[in-house]
């Protein structure tokens, strides 16, 4: 595909997300249809498609509309490129400009666009992170940067950035935690690497690992929420014995295959099991969220939450903290996590909680910032007291 053939697919993408779509499922469609896209074009067609996503307010603006081609049009200017000479109607490319397609608009001073945020979000953005808000809405606007958790069972960190050196994927040493590498060069290969398919590395933002790194001690640790599990082999990882559980068992359904691989030990729990096995040193609850701290991953987020997801959310989050307040013996901590940015995600509830419930206090509240080594993260450790 010419660059300008992927600038027309991103369009199309872009209109389907436009319509409804959700963005991995219109991603997926027009690769199916798309059998002549070689893996580069469609790592290409995807980036543009997720940087339209993070910049959608500007690159419209930008661009003079709202649709996928304005916004593409806009995101080009805004990377210093002059689309004219991308939309030339040659070779699957976008149809030339129009006269008034042509005409760069004003910058416009509004904060939603400059923040890229849903005006709504503004106030929220703003009450969470102070002084930091329109740094952290900035760093969004960005690619993420790809994190490895090394599997110190079976290699050192030194050993596996050697190992990958190897086959081309060049690492650096993350400073968020001492199981942590970042790709700086050949990411696109790591599922296909011999250490990712010996077990050495997964992959896994360096936040989230520094969250379980940060666990407090116990031999008996329960992942609650465990999703596909990724915090759970960390935890496996680091000696503990491990169980995992996820109200969606389907979640966990590669969980088994990643352990083997992993060298792990992880059982996975029904709802009859968890009353069976508790009660558990340690109970991590990574609630379902906004995910506002990983928005540069999956950037489609910030334009489909509303007031009254975010509220659903909060009460979810409240929820799964009272049911999993009970798995935990006494002396023993309840961890809460989210990959959110937002107070009312992170210290409202964890206030709400010890309002509502004695014989427990925080012994530890915690942000990770978005920034350049991994997501935006927070945790807190929930102690209940030996009586």
């Amino acid at each position: 595909m010419t660059p300008g053939a992927r600038i027309a697919a991103a369009i199309d993408i872009l209109d389907a997300i436009t319509a409804g779509a959700a963005a991995e499922q219109a991603l997926t469609q027009w690769a199916r249809r798309s059998r002549f896209a070689g893996a580069k074009d469609r790592a290409a067609v995807r980036d543009h498609v997720f940087d339209a996503l993070r910049r959608w307010r500007s690159a419209g603006a930008a661009g003079g509309g709202q649709s996928g081609r304005a916004v593409m049009i806009g995101l080009l200017r805004e990377d210093g490129t002059d689309p004219a000479q991308l939309f030339t109607g040659e070779r699957h490319a976008p149809e030339p400009l129009s006269h008034d397609e042509a005409q760069v608009p004003e910058p416009t001073p509004a904060r939603g666009v400059r923040w890229n945020l849903p005006d709504w979000l503004l106030p929220e953005f703003a009450e969470s992170l102070g002084a930091h808000a329109e740094a952290t809405a900035q760093a969004l606007q960005s690619r993420a940067p790809v994190t490895l958790r090394v599997n110190l069972r079976k290699a050192s960190r030194a050993e596996a950035q050697d190992a990958l050196q190897a086959e081309g994927i060049l690492c650096a040493p993350n400073p968020l935690c001492a199981t942590a590498l970042t790709v700086t060069e050949g990411a696109r290969r790591v599922k296909q690497s011999a250490p990712f398919a010996q077990g050495w590395i997964e992959l896994q933002d360096a936040a989230s690992q520094a969250v379980v790194a940060a666990l407090p001690s116990g031999a008996r640790c329960l992942d609650y929420c465990a999703g596909g599990g990724g915090k759970a082999l960390a935890m496996a990882a680091d000696g503990r014995t491990t169980f995992a559980h996820d109200i969606d068992a389907g979640r966990m359904k590669d969980l088994p295959s990643r352990a083997q691989r992993a060298g792990a030990a992880i059982r996975l729990l029904d709802r009859a099991g968890l009353e069976q096995e508790r009660p558990f040193d340690v109970v991590l609850c990574d609630a379902p969220c906004s995910g506002s701290g990983a928005w540069r991953r999956a950037p489609h987020g910030k334009w489909t939450l509303t007031p009254e997801r975010l509220a659903e959310l909060t009460a979810v989050q409240d929820s799964i903290l009272d049911t999993a307040k009970d798995l935990v013996g006494a002396g023993g901590h309840l961890v809460y996590a989210t990959c959110s940015v937002l107070r009312r995600e992170n210290e409202d509830r964890i206030a709400a909680f010890l309002a509502g419930h004695n014989g427990w206090f925080c012994r530890l509240e915690q942000r990770f910032d978005i920034q350049q080594h991994g997501d935006g993260f927070f945790t807190a450790h929930l102690t209940r007291v030996k009586l």
